[in-house]
C-alpha cells in the first residue's frame, strides 16, 4: 500500500514537473509580466476560469442598468470572443480572448456594451456611444499629446470618459452592475455550503439525540465546541448564547471561504477572503453589533472615562483616542484578514512564476526551478491551509474581545441579608464550571 502511494506521488510530481517545462519554452520566447499574471488570478471576474487556462472561461450573467434606466442580462460569453492573434513581441500566433462590443435591441433601439481595457474603468463593462468625427478628432488629438509626453501608441491612452477598443474611442457610461461575477458565485456557494455544514449538524442532533457523533460530525462537534466553549462561552460567559450564532456563522463562513480559495478547480478558486471588500463589510458587521448593542457604562467609559480631570476636560484628549479606537478596531479587523490571505496567495504565485522567470537562464536552472518551485508550492499551500484555519480563529476571537468589552456594566457593590458585601457584577459574570455544552444548545 505505502509503495503504491509513493509510486503515486511521484507519478504526480513528475506530471506535474512536465507542465511547467512545456510552459516554460512558450514563457522564455513571450516573456512573463509577473504584476498582470498575480492581480489577474487575484481579482474578479465575470467568468470563472478554467483550470489551467486562461483563455477560456465558465460565462456568468452580466446584469447591468443603461443609462436611461433600462436593465440587460447577457452571458459573459458575449464580452469576449478566442481568436488565434499574432503576438506583438514575437510573431507568435497564440490563441487569445479579444474584446468584442455586444449590441442589444431593445425597444428599437441599439444599446453596446463592452468590455473596457483602455478605460478609466478597466476590466468592467460599461456602455458606449459612438462619437461624431469633431469629438473624435478631438480625443485622438488627446491620446496624440499623451504619446508625446509618455510614449507608448494612441490607442494605449486612456483618456477620461472614453473608452478605445480597435483604433477608435467611443463615449463611455458606467452603468449600475450587478452582475453575478466570480466571487458574488463564490459567496454565494459558501452560504450554501456553510448552511449545508450547520444543517448537518442539526440533524443529526434531531435523529439521534445525544449519541455521539462519527467521522464528519464529530468533527464539526469538535470545532463547534473548539469556538463556543473556548472562545465564546469563556469570553462572554452568561451572555454567550446571545451572540454565538453570529461568531459562529463568522468562523465557518470566513473558514470555507479561505479553504475555498486555496482550491485551483471550480468551485474553488475566488480569492473572496483577499479581496478588501468582503472583509470591510465583515468588519463593518461586528463593528454594528458591537457599538448597537452596547451598554451604557461602555458609551460611559468612552465619553467620560475614569481617568483625571486634566485628560478629559476642557480639552477632551481621552474622548478623542476612545472614539478614534471605535473604528480602529473593525479597520483592524478588515485589514488584517485581507493582508494575510492575499499575502499567501502572492506567496504561492509568485514561487510558480519562478519557473518562467528562471526559463531566460538555461536547462539547468529552469530544471532546478521547477523542483524547488513545486516543493515550496506544496509546502505553502499546505501552510495556508492552516493559516486558513488560524485566521477564521483570530478573526471570532477579536469579534468576541471586542463585543464583550462593549457588554461591561459596571461594578455595583450590594449588601446581603448578613450584611456583607459582594460583587455583584462579578457574581453575575462568574464562569460556569459545570460539564461540557452540547452543540445542540448553542
Amino acid at each position: 500500500m505505502n509503495t503504491q502511494r509513493s509510486s503515486l506521488i511521484i507519478a504526480l510530481l513528475a506530471i506535474l514537473m512536465m507542465i511547467p517545462s512545456n510552459l516554460m519554452a512558450s514563457g522564455k520566447e513571450e516573456g512573463v509580466n509577473v504584476k498582470e499574471v498575480i492581480f489577474h488570478h487575484l481579482g474578479d471576474g465575470y467568468g470563472w476560469e478554467v483550470p489551467f487556462s486562461h483563455v477560456y472561461r465558465i460565462p456568468l450573467p452580466v446584469i447591468v442598468r443603461a443609462e436611461d434606466g433600462k436593465w440587460f442580462c447577457f452571458s459573459s460569453s458575449r464580452l469576449t470572443k478566442i481568436e488565434e492573434v499574432a503576438d506583438h513581441k514575437t510573431g507568435k500566433m497564440i490563441h487569445e480572448a479579444v474584446p468584442q462590443i455586444v449590441d442589444i435591441e431593445k425597444d428599437g433601439q441599439t444599446y453596446q456594451f463592452l468590455l473596457a481595457h483602455v478605460s478609466s474603468h478597466s476590466n468592467k463593462v460599461v456602455q458606449i456611444f459612438p462619437l461624431s468625427s469633431e469629438e473624435e478628432s478631438n480625443v485622438k488629438s488627446i491620446a496624440a499629446g499623451m504619446v508625446a509626453q509618455e510614449g507608448g501608441e494612441p490607442d494605449e491612452k486612456v483618456v477620461d470618459g472614453y473608452v478605445g477598443y480597435n483604433g477608435t474611442y467611443y463615449r463611455e457610461f458606467k452603468p449600475l452592475d450587478i452582475s453575478i461575477t466570480k466571487n458574488v458565485l463564490a459567496l454565494f456557494l459558501t452560504a450554501i455550503v456553510v448552511t449545508a455544514m450547520v444543517m448537518s449538524v442539526v440533524r443529526w442532533y434531531a435523529r439521534k439525540g445525544l449519541k455521539a457523533p462519527r467521522k464528519g460530525m464529530g468533527f464539526m462537534e469538535m470545532l463547534i465546541d473548539f469556538i463556543y466553549i473556548g472562545v465564546i462561552k469563556a469570553t462572554l460567559k452568561d451572555k454567550a448564547r446571545k451572540f454565538a450564532p453570529f461568531l459562529l456563522t463568522c468562523f465557518f463562513f470566513i473558514l470555507v471561504m479561505n479553504l475555498m480559495g486555496l482550491i485551483v478547480i471550480f468551485p474553488g478558486g475566488a480569492n473572496l477572503t483577499g479581496n478588501i471588500a468582503v472583509t470591510l463589510v465583515l468588519a463593518v458587521m461586528v463593528f454594528i453589533l458591537t457599538n448597537v448593542l452596547a451598554t451604557k457604562h461602555y458609551w460611559k467609559e468612552i465619553f467620560w472615562p475614569d481617568v483625571p480631570m486634566f485628560l478629559k476636560f476642557p480639552l477632551p484628549i481621552m474622548q478623542f483616542i476612545e472614539i478614534f479606537g471605535i473604528f480602529t478596531k473593525p479597520a483592524a479587523l478588515c485589514v488584517r484578514l485581507f493582508a494575510n490571505m492575499m499575502g499567501g496567495h502572492i506567496i504561492v504565485i509568485t514561487l510558480v512564476l519562478i519557473i518562467f522567470i528562471f526559463a531566460a537562464f538555461g536547462a539547468a536552472a529552469s530544471g532546478g526551478s521547477v523542483v524547488v518551485s513545486i516543493l515550496f508550492t506544496i509546502f505553502m499551500l499546505a501552510l495556508d491551509v492552516l493559516v486558513s484555519f488560524i485566521q477564521a480563529y483570530v478573526f471570532t476571537l477579536l469579534s468576541t474581545l471586542f463585543i464583550s468589552a462593549a457588554q461591561e456594566s459596571g461594578h455595583h457593590e450590594h449588601k446581603d441579608a448578613k450584611g456583607h458585601q459582594e460583587d455583584k457584577g462579578a457574581t453575575e459574570n462568574a464562569p460556569s464550571l459545570g460539564g461540557k455544552a452540547s452543540p445542540a444548545t448553542v
